[in-house]
């Protein structure tokens, strides 16, 4: 018997499977990233995006369709990070803008929504690409709006909708040359594919473990070195101990460890009495730990970072320095003008600092901020007028979701695209000018300035008629890779090459974490020796994954 109405109850398990699909598929979908960078990565920045609502439709109780309308917007709304996660957050705003007022929902329903959620998201981003998420999303719409005025039955409808969607996303190479390039479809448009698939398995009332689901190796962030160890297959280790609540026995415990193995290696799994030992290397520490939690409480947990560890110090680190900057905010009285700047780094931080912003957010290239990130720190900055610095391109969509998330407060995003650009804006602040004609000033400072990034690549691809493999040096500049090479000394200087010309007066260049202050000085006068006639400045970052950001003026 066909099914004709979705009502809350199938909602929200629909909802629930699309997003622990796209976090099972996530790895896969980053390794779909055209730009092999150590970067904040579409799959990751969509699954944080959906699992921050998703959060909030699994804690309702018998909602109705406006409840978890409601759960759905406003939880992808804050939690959206990168352009990939702001864009999906629009398309279920939108989605949920036509369903909320109908107490289940139908073929043309559900092709309203669809067309709906396509029309929010394209009218949130500038410039629309097509052969991206929003083609496929847009694909979905089309097919959704001609079915449903031929089926009632929603099966048939889903099922045809997503195998569209899937011969959209196949279309995306030829849409945009870079992912034919690279040899891969949009990774937006992947992920868009599997909330729409995990969806769709509640629908048909499949219920999958997908945290068992094999995913791929995933984008393995090695560092280049002399002392580059043996590839590492899981990065997280992982330990706790688990306060048994009922019994474990021998049968739980050799599923366990067959479920450990599944996700990891290296697996400990030792009962004793009323507490089980337990050891594992895995890639989702979470999924250990939400399985161990059906035997009981957990003790004594402790996980570490095989291949790298400075996303667990950025997380740390951000939470001191916000905790930090709110108490310091408390007692100030209401300013005309204030600055948020997103940067990494303490010596990054400090020159925003002694620049003038007010509020830092810790994140950008590594660790792409949300909206609510964005929204807790314009809270905590007293100002009437606030420029924000994304300083990443991946960013700016977030901030102006924050933008129009903020009601009391004039917000300005500043769309500077690195952090030597938000350093220009900043520099180029009036504080005699308005706030418009301080934001001309600042993009037109930006305009001015060139800047390069020079980091590693974590996976192989080809781009920019460049052949890239896991662990070499890029350069990267603002129009893309500029240079790629095995020394991050000669890597630089290439890049150098193309970024100075018979104008330039000053490099300025920031040295991260990984680069010595001695190592960074002698760099910095090779680079004078190279062009005699153009300033060097040399400041230390403290920057992970990108060992040196430079600007060129």
């Amino acid at each position: 018997m066909a099914v004709k109405t979705i009502n809350t109850e199938l909602l929200q398990k629909m909802f629930l499977a699309g997003a622990a699909n796209l976090e099972a598929k996530k790895e896969f979908i980053n390794e779909l990233n055209v730009f092999p960078v150590p970067d904040g990565d579409t799959g990751t920045n969509m699954t944080l995006t959906i699992l921050s609502a998703a959060k909030e439709v699994k804690a309702l109780e018998n909602p109705d369709m406006v409840a978890i309308a409601k759960a759905i917007s406003s939880g992808s709304l804050r939690g959206a990070r990168g352009n990939s996660g702001v864009i999906l957050s629009q398309l279920l705003r939108g989605f949920t803008k036509e369903i909320r007022e109908h107490k289940e929902i139908d073929t043309i329903t559900l092709a309203k929504a669809c067309e709906r959620a396509t029309a929010t998201a394209y009218k949130a981003v500038m410039k629309p690409k097509e052969g991206t998420i929003l083609t496929v999303a847009k694909g979905a719409s089309q097919k959704a709006a001609e079915l449903a005025e031929t089926t009632e039955d929603l099966d048939t409808f889903i099922s045809e909708v997503i195998n569209y969607a899937q011969e959209v996303l196949e279309k995306t190479p030829e849409m945009l040359p870079v992912l034919k390039e690279a040899g891969v479809v949009d990774s937006g448009g992947q992920g868009l594919l599997e909330v729409m698939r995990g969806a769709y398995d509640a629908f048909q009332g499949k219920e999958i473990d997908y945290s068992a689901i094999e995913a791929s190796a995933g984008t393995k962030m090695v560092k280049p070195s002399e002392q580059a160890e043996t590839e590492i297959k899981f990065g997280y280790c992982t330990e706790f101990i688990i306060m048994l609540e009922k019994e474990f026995t021998a049968k739980d415990e050799t599923e366990f460890k067959a479920y450990l193995e599944s996700i990891g290696d290296s697996i400990v799994c030792v009962a004793d009495d009323d507490i089980v030992k337990i050891h594992v290397h895995t890639n989702d520490p979470g999924l250990a730990i939400q399985r161990a939690l059906t035997y009981g409480q957990l003790s004594r947990m402790k996980i570490d970072n095989m291949r790298e560890e400075h996303q667990e110090r950025l997380i740390k680190d951000a939470e001191k320095l916000a905790a930090q900057q709110a108490e310091a905010k408390k007692a100030e009285p209401r300013k005309e003008v204030g600055f948020i700047a997103v940067s990494i780094g303490e010596g990054m931080n400090e020159i925003f600092r002694e620049l003038g912003a007010d509020y830092i957010i810790e994140g950008g290239q590594t660790m792409n901020p949300s909206t609510e990130d964005m929204l807790n720190a314009i809270e905590q900055v007293n100002a009437e007028h606030i420029f924000i610095l994304p300083n990443n391109k991946n960013i700016i969509l977030a901030a102006n979701q924050a933008q129009e998330l903020t009601e009391d407060k004039d917000i300005i995003v500043v769309p500077s695209k690195t952090v030597p650009q938000g350093i220009t804006a900043i520099i180029n602040y009036m504080p005699d000018a308005d706030a418009q004609t301080n934001l001309e000033a600042m993009i037109e400072g930006i305009g001015n300035v060139k800047t390069g990034q020079v980091t590693y690549a974590v996976r192989d691809t080809h781009i920019d008629d460049k052949e890239i493999h896991e662990g070499d040096i890029m350069g990267i500049g603002d129009s893309g890779i500029l240079a790629v090479g095995q020394s991050v000394e000669e890597t630089t200087k290439e890049m150098l090459a193309q970024l100075v010309d018979e104008d330039t007066e000053l490099i300025s260049l920031y040295y991260g974490q990984d680069v010595q202050e001695e190592s960074a000085e002698n760099f910095a006068q090779e680079i004078e020796d190279l062009y005699p006639d153009v300033d060097v400045d040399v400041h230390s970052g403290g920057q992970p994954i990108y060992y040196y950001v430079l600007s060129v003026e």
